[in-house]
């Protein structure tokens, strides 16, 4: 049974008024040090929780945050930014409640059942929701975690990073070069311009288009992956991979072939997942900087909340290869 601010009431011995005024943080109150930290005391000790609904109808605003989030799988960038939006928010007094795409249910029928006062998106709102939203005078706030090279503190990274895997790749002497793609259609927009970035490279650097194909999670296409590039007019000697993941599952199939690694392919991986570290050999890639991404993004939904107009400076692009035995 829940517990209500009448149950705090009665065992600090003081009336619900009272109660509410100390819950609610109501400084100008004539309420003693000593009676409110009674309050406090008696509401830590029997678990009181305010109701949401009751707290909107008295401040005329919810204290719920909608994070709405797409289709993609849950990576490091965005693992990262609920962790650090939930932190933010709670400082605030605020709650982040989140919202996956995979439901494929109208977004109306979710943010109409539940009293939020802001809707944050990852990607881009159908027009259609985001003006019913506004219209419902819900903040609406659109990050720049997508994979768009639009302005935003992520403009360009996704080409980039594939330019910095080729870069690498032939500052060690390859020429021909494999890409190994993902098969997660989720993430196909992402994918693509990582590619993208690494055909550009080959064609600024003079080298091969790259031989492009897609690697299953599992060692059998991998291997299958490996054996085809190998099997080549020019063999391909290193291999781009659109994440660690696919890399690592690269290094597999290698493995499988009989190959080595680094002396016959070559390995480079996007993210530096904690995995990359203990492959063997452990897997060279491209870190981006996650924290600094996430910080700017949070900032810039703290900044949206606040209603303050200023918003702050993008942090500078910190891509790094991290170089280790795989290349």
């Amino acid at each position: 049974m829940r517990t209500t601010s009448a149950d705090v009431a009665r065992a600090s011995g003081v009336s619900r008024t009272t109660v509410s005024y100390v819950l609610n943080g109501r400084d100008d109150a004539s309420v003693s040090a000593a009676t409110r930290e009674r309050v406090r005391a008696a509401a830590r000790q029997l678990g009181y929780a305010p109701s949401a609904a009751a707290r909107a109808l008295r401040t005329g605003r919810s204290d719920l945050v909608l994070c709405v989030l797409p289709d993609w799988p849950i990576g490091p960038v965005v693992d990262a930014l609920l962790e650090h939006l939930t932190e933010e928010l709670a400082e605030r007094g605020m709650a982040l409640l989140v919202h996956h795409g995979r439901d494929r249910r109208p977004l109306a029928e979710l943010w109409r059942a539940v009293d939020v006062r802001a809707v944050v998106g990852l990607a881009p709102f159908a027009a259609e929701d985001e003006a019913a939203l506004r219209c419902a005078g819900i903040e609406v706030l659109t990050t720049a975690a997508g994979p768009q090279d639009g302005p935003g503190p992520t403009a360009g990274a996704q080409t980039r990073t594939g330019r910095l895997q080729v870069e690498h790749l032939a500052a060690a002497g390859h020429r021909v070069l494999g890409y190994a793609g993902t098969t997660d259609a989720r993430v196909a927009a992402f994918a693509d311009q990582r590619l993208a970035g690494v055909r550009r490279a080959c064609a600024d650097l003079g080298l091969a288009e790259p031989s492009v194909r897609a690697v299953d999670l599992e060692p059998a296409s991998a291997a299958a992956a490996v054996r085809a590039w190998r099997g080549e007019t020019a063999p391909v000697t290193a291999v781009a991979a659109y994440n660690d993941d696919v890399a690592l599952a690269v290094l597999a199939g290698v493995r499988a072939e009989g190959l080595r690694v680094p002396e016959d392919v070559a390995v480079i991986g996007v993210d530096d997942v904690p995995a990359a570290r203990l492959a063997a050999p452990p897997l060279t890639t491209v870190a981006q900087s996650v924290d600094a991404q996430v910080r700017h993004l949070v900032a810039q939904l703290v900044t949206g909340l606040d209603g303050t107009a200023e918003v702050p400076p993008a942090p500078p692009e910190l891509l790094e290869v991290v170089v280790r035995g795989s290349t």
